[in-house]
């Protein structure tokens, strides 16, 4: 895919991107995904400043092929995280969950390339404004925090292309060359996936988290915390109290109490698939195997190649 722009972009092979995820993305899963030809992401969210220093360190020695770190905007201890992207040389940061212009002119001083994820076309339109090299337009199919539009992937990668000539990346709902395929058809140039390298083996999740993930039927995931924060979730113990108390018209306070510390943690690194906050994408009712990131990279770029013969065949 030498004339398409992410790859130019970043200097690889597929342009196939694995989401930076809170307790999946550690240096294990972004190193085995940049050396299978794609762009792997740490994802800073779940780490401490000390402990992203270590998984940098760790992905530098593990591939030598084009990698990046994701930074939810909103994290408590940006000082800190970005004096070590500086320091590491980070050649690739993806943001999220805040306003582009805070960081990537800053970003781009220290020659760093930067993508940023919207959830509707007018927040593309800053990112163009903002200056960032590459979007991120993720549909609601998404696993974990969504935006408040509920656009689907399909609805939304139309509207963005409309709205922005950046290099453009489709997120949400995609595990598959076919997905992939029909996201290019409709104005993206490549694809980030996260629920398909969240269930990999390479992933830092925990193995109770994976198979609870790969057993659900479709309808196993449900979209919730709109009060907060609206975020799709594994139908578990805890989405049931959630969802009874969204319905009994609780309030945010009420919501973060019943959540507790640590939720996400709980469900996904930690493996109390009862009680802890599972985040995963619509998706994960097509995944039934936990495979190598080797295997999964290979069978979406073959079923890209072969269904896009087909397409041209008909």
């Amino acid at each position: 895919m030498d004339n398409n722009r992410i790859c130019r972009l970043f200097g690889i092979e597929h342009p196939i991107i694995a989401g930076g995820m809170v307790w999946c993305s550690g240096w294990r899963l972004a190193s085995a995904v940049s050396n299978a030809g794609g762009l792997g992401l740490l994802g800073a969210g779940s780490m401490h400043p000390e402990t992203l220093r270590e998984h940098i360190r760790k992905t530098k020695g593990a591939t030598d092929k084009p990698w990046g770190v994701n930074i939810p905007l909103m994290y408590p201890e940006m000082d800190s995280v970005l004096g070590i992207i500086e320091e590491e040389r980070v050649p690739i940061v993806f943001t999220s969950a805040g306003s582009p212009k805070k960081y990537t002119r800053w970003l781009h001083d220290r020659g760093i390339k930067v993508a940023h994820v919207v959830s509707s076309s007018k927040f593309a339109i800053k990112c163009e404004e903002a200056g960032v090299d590459a979007i991120v337009a993720e549909g609601f199919e998404a696993g974990g925090h969504n935006g408040r539009e509920e656009s689907t992937t399909m609805t939304l990668i139309p509207q963005v292309r409309k709205a922005t000539t950046l290099p453009l990346i489709a997120a949400g709902g995609i595990a598959s060359g076919q997905a992939m395929l029909a996201s290019m058809a409709l104005g993206a140039e490549g694809v980030q996936m996260g629920t398909v390298f969240a269930l990999s083996k390479e992933s830092s999740a925990s193995d109770a988290y994976k198979q609870a993930c790969t057993a659900i039927d479709e309808g196993g995931t449900m979209l919730c915390l709109k009060k907060i924060a609206p975020t799709r979730l594994l139908r578990n113990g805890l989405f049931n109290r959630i969802s009874e108390a969204e319905a009994r018209g609780a309030n945010a306070d009420e919501l973060r109490q019943l959540l507790g510390a640590k939720a996400s943690k709980r469900g996904i690194f930690e493996g109390d698939t009862e009680n802890g906050e599972m985040e995963i994408g619509q998706i994960a009712s097509d995944i039934k195997t936990i495979d190598s990131v080797e295997d999964i990279m290979n069978r979406i770029t073959t079923e890209y190649k072969e269904t896009k013969q087909r397409i041209i065949t008909l």
